[in-house]
């Protein structure tokens, strides 16, 4: 650990800081309600779950105002609620840290959260189910503060379930569609494969600290033995990639899509899929006492990267770009949070700024799919920029911010990323700058399918703008989007510092990398305006014979690699074990009756009902008694 970490301790919770609680049960008892209430809640549901967020949110920036009025040393503030259990010589507590890492949490979940369920109101106003959305939505925001607020990783744990059980809700939401009902149970079960890795990580935990809570895993990882501490890490890294859906556990994220838009927004952009990102952040002392934990969390994330970028050159539904713009953007934090000291705060920089930006961008598709007739087909679309104003230039906005634009969010964290990596490596650093380059290229493709290129609508199609009540959520994000990276970026090191240590250090505004950065990003939205500009849009894919395309229209073929790799020898082993269970298990059980039969039909014999009989082998065993004793006694 640094001095910093040896000198901030947690401060027992007074005032404000002691009704932390707040923030997570005011979504979570208005969960309950509208799940409880029935039809009755129908008419005014939605709106005491939008105040829930909203008053969430307002906690949170009063405990943010105050830390910030904190010195240094005081901004770790612990509240113990109540004890949970005790076995043996360990007593777990249910408590809760607000510092500086979880409170930027909070204020992202809670604000970008509210602005979701204002948009969610117009979204889902036709919607016969639309109180158990909003139910649905509330217990997710209640899993997802507990998540990110606990103080010890049992509590994390239990977030980390209910934001798993909320998003399987969510997702298969329209569950009378099989894809949907499909999505749902995909995504539950490729993210329980990561939480097997949480489970180890927290029982080895236990073993070796005597405890979960971060104050002992940080007070004793300097004495963990080196092949622990990779174990540990591994382990933490494998759920990271479940919930963050980076490679090998990211199949599940394009089917994801099928929820509703809103849905991809909170959980697929702003907070969900951080949760990986922030749980490797939080664990930063675990790591650090491991080269090759860390280095496997940068390997994720350069892959991650690359591969999120390659899916989303190549599809043509709106949101799986959207999707895969996710993957690739959550690589390039998992990238920085990898390298270490030098990456952590530039990590949940890009996540803070990746929420506004990618919101944005997925809220805005859900405004095109409105005016669309929910249609996601990209090729479908076209100058839209003339019908729905408000949509383009909104998404106009995460556009240049996503590609990174000098000045926008984008620019100011994602460029961060990239220079580190090429301090940190050189080949990482290429991979991190070609991503940068593949990235502009597809978001400028698909604004040139959705915006800007010639019209390619279904006969009967109407493009018309989206009501204020989803607009105003674009135009707020929108503004963060261009504005977010400036006001974080001169101080968002030094506020990290209690909670990732004291790493900080002057970036300048403009470098020679980052000029090289932004030259390859102009060659990628030229690129784009090259093959998607200049001619037009068939309505229809051409078929390709490039190998490139081909596998980034079929995800990588991830489903192909999981079902060989996973589905189908557990499928085999299934089989194996029924055969086992037939052959051996009931095997043995049956035989055994059998034989048992058959002696008792050999003895049923001897029972004739004559008492000749019964006489006879009377005087036969007492003969045979006496023959025995008579040569007992010679011998």
């Amino acid at each position: 650990m640094t001095l910093l970490e040896t000198l901030v301790q947690p401060v027992a919770a007074t005032g404000m800081f002691a009704n932390a609680w707040w923030m997570i049960g005011a979504p979570l008892a208005v969960a309950a309600i509208l799940l409880l209430a029935g039809r009755v809640a129908d008419a005014w549901g939605h709106f005491l779950a939008v105040a829930a967020v909203v008053f969430s949110f307002a906690v949170a920036a009063c405990l943010f105002a105050q830390l910030l009025g904190r010195a240094v040393d005081a901004r770790i503030v612990e509240s113990q609620l109540f004890t949970w259990f005790s076995v043996g010589a360990w007593t777990f507590d249910v408590g809760l840290q607000v510092d500086p890492l979880s409170i930027l949490f909070a204020l992202l979940i809670t604000g970008v959260g509210s602005l979701i369920h204002i948009y969610s109101i117009g979204y889902m106003a036709h919607d016969p189910r639309r109180r158990r959305f909003f139910a649905y939505l509330n217990l997710f925001v209640a899993a997802m503060l507990t998540l990110v607020l606990a103080n010890n990783y049992l509590i994390l744990f239990v977030g980390w379930e209910g934001v798993g059980l909320a998003s399987y809700l969510l997702i298969s939401f329209w569950q009378e569609k099989h894809s949907a009902a499909a999505a749902g149970v995909k995504a539950f079960v490729m993210n329980r494969v990561g939480d097997f890795g949480m489970l180890l990580a927290i029982f080895s935990m236990l073993v070796m600290f005597g405890g979960s809570s971060f104050t002992a895993v940080n007070h004793g990882a300097a004495n963990l033995p080196p092949l622990w501490a990779t174990l540990i890490g591994l382990f933490l890294l494998l759920g990271a990639c479940g919930k963050s859906a980076q490679v090998p556990l990211q199949a599940w994220l394009l089917d994801a899509m099928e929820g509703p838009t809103p849905v991809s927004a909170l959980i697929h952009a702003a907070t969900m899929v951080t949760a990986g990102v922030y749980l490797v952040v939080r664990s930063h002392v675990l790591f650090e006492q491991s080269a090759i934990a860390q280095t496997a969390v940068v390997l994720v994330g350069t892959v991650t990267l690359l591969a999120g970028a390659w899916i989303g050159t190549s599809q043509d539904d709106i949101k799986k770009v959207l999707a895969g713009s996710t993957m690739s953007q959550i690589g390039y934090m998992m990238l920085a949070a990898g390298i270490g000291p030098a990456g952590y705060a530039f990590a949940i920089f890009h996540l803070l700024t990746h929420g506004f930006f990618k919101a944005n961008m997925f809220l805005g598709a859900g405004s095109v799919m409105h005016g669309m007739h929910d249609d996601v087909n990209m090729r479908n679309y076209g100058r839209l920029a003339q019908y729905m104003k408000y949509t383009y230039w909104t998404f106009f906005c995460g556009y240049i911010a996503i590609i990174g634009v000098p000045l926008t969010a984008g620019f100011f964290s994602k460029d961060h990323i990239i220079e580190a990596a090429f301090h940190h490596n050189l080949i990482i650093g290429l991979c991190a700058l070609l991503g940068a380059g593949i990235t502009a290229f597809y978001m400028t493709r698909l604004m040139f399918m959705t915006f800007w290129s010639e019209k390619r609508w279904e006969p009967g199609v109407h493009p018309h703008e989206s009501p204020k009540v989803m607009t105003i959520p674009l135009v707020v994000l929108a503004v963060l989007s261009l504005v977010g990276g400036a006001a974080m970026n001169w101080w968002i090191q030094t506020w990290l510092e209690p909670a990732a240590g004291n790493h900080a250090h002057e970036v300048a505004l403009f470098t020679p990398i980052g000029g090289v950065t932004i030259a390859v990003v102009a060659a990628g939205v030229a690129l784009g305006w090259y093959v998607f500009g200049r001619n037009p849009i068939p309505k229809v894919a051409p078929a390709s014979r490039n190998p490139f395309t081909l596998v980034g229209r079929n995800v990588l073929y991830g489903d192909l690699i999981n079902d060989s790799v996973a589905v189908k020898p557990t499928y085999a082993l299934g089989r194996a074990a029924v055969a086992t269970d037939d052959a051996a298990l009931d095997g043995a059980v049956d035989g055994l009756a059998r034989g048992f039969g058959g002696l008792s039909v050999v003895v049923r014999k001897l029972q004739t009902g004559y008492a000749r009989s019964y006489a006879l082998t009377m005087t036969t065993g007492v003969l045979l008694a006496a023959v025995v004793l008579i040569l007992s006694q010679l011998a």
